[in-house]
């Protein structure tokens, strides 16, 4: 459970999150110290807790040619920030694994992790369905999206991004799908419309997405990942399909058609907006935390002042 009651008794404890917001509608807000087992990073719409996986939609805009993306990790940095799954209105915390707070090394030639990295809302990977192109079955999360544009994100900022292409990582036996996304306002988005332009005016970087994936769990003694398809690329019209397959399975979920808690996994389905699911939550019930300092204000223009974060291809 995220910890609203902390919130309202240790409120000297908060340390707030700058976050450049795509839209202001969506805030986060940070609770304890970063690379702690008990920091949490929650959201807000309208003054009220939302949920990142449930609540904020999918599609950004009504053609459905743009999407959310919640951002879970920054470019170059190594802690495993992700979406709490189990806990209610999954905020982000660091990943714990054997007791230890999980960091990614850096894999020469590799800083940390090479885009902002994240997650689409309202989109699952079902663990109880066998993928028909890649024989695996979802690994119960919300689909992992790379965005790959000049600008390094934030953790809760919630950007909204082109899809390009997508890879099936197989990680531990399970379909693991990377979708190569970029944010609509950076000054290559409209060069960049299918998988092929990225290797145009980005050379290099789907093949090192590839090798990355494929290496940073070494390190740490275990072998090397492995890929459907033979490690390809897939275009967006694939990307696209798979995200629209991940969304319906979503929709499942949270209509109460597929059971969130198994003996398999352990999901929290609570929502303070979707109508047709039983696990909204009525507003009386809702937490919204007193006390909390919110900083909406944008960045980018801080960003854009210096290049030291962005990547030149030659």
């Amino acid at each position: 459970m995220f910890p609203f009651s902390t919130l309202r008794t240790s409120i000297a404890r908060i340390s707030i999150q700058r976050v450049s917001y795509s839209s202001s509608a969506y805030k986060a807000t940070s609770i304890g110290q970063q690379f702690t087992p008990s920091y949490r990073v929650g959201f807000q719409k309208d003054g009220k807790t939302i949920s990142p996986f449930h609540d904020i939609p999918l599609y950004a805009n009504e053609e459905k040619t743009l999407y959310n993306m919640v951002v879970e990790i920054p470019r170059w940095s190594n802690a495993k920030v992700e979406i709490a799954t189990g806990e209610a209105f999954n905020p982000l915390k660091q990943d714990v694994k054997k007791g230890k707070l999980r960091f990614v090394r850096n894999c020469f030639p590799y800083k940390g992790y090479i885009w902002n990295y994240g997650c689409l809302p309202q989109t699952w990977e079902d663990p109880t369905a066998t993928h028909p192109d890649t024989q695996a079955r979802g690994d119960n999360d919300p689909i992992d999206v790379c965005e790959i544009g000049s600008c390094v994100g934030t953790p809760g900022e919630v950007k909204q991004v082109k899809a390009l292409g997508i890879m099936a990582l197989l990680d531990e036996g399970e379909t693991d799908w990377k979708v190569l996304v970029i944010d609509s306002r950076d000054p290559l988005a409209d060069k960049l419309n299918d998988i092929e332009d990225v290797e145009k005016h980005m050379p290099g970087l789907i093949h090192a997405t590839r090798h990355w994936f494929k290496i940073y769990k070494m390190p740490d003694g275990k072998p090397a990942n492995e890929f459907a398809f033979d490690g390809d690329c897939k275009n967006k019209a694939y990307a696209t399909h798979i995200i629209a397959e991940t969304h319906d399975a979503w929709k499942r979920l949270v209509q109460g058609k597929i059971p969130c808690k198994t003996e398999a996994y352990d999901l929290s389905v609570v929502n303070s907006t979707i109508q047709d699911s039983p696990y909204k939550v009525a507003d009386a019930n809702i937490p919204s935390p007193s006390g909390q300092a919110l900083v909406s204000s944008s960045n980018e223009d801080e960003k854009k002042a210096g290049n030291d974060d962005k990547w030149f291809y030659l």
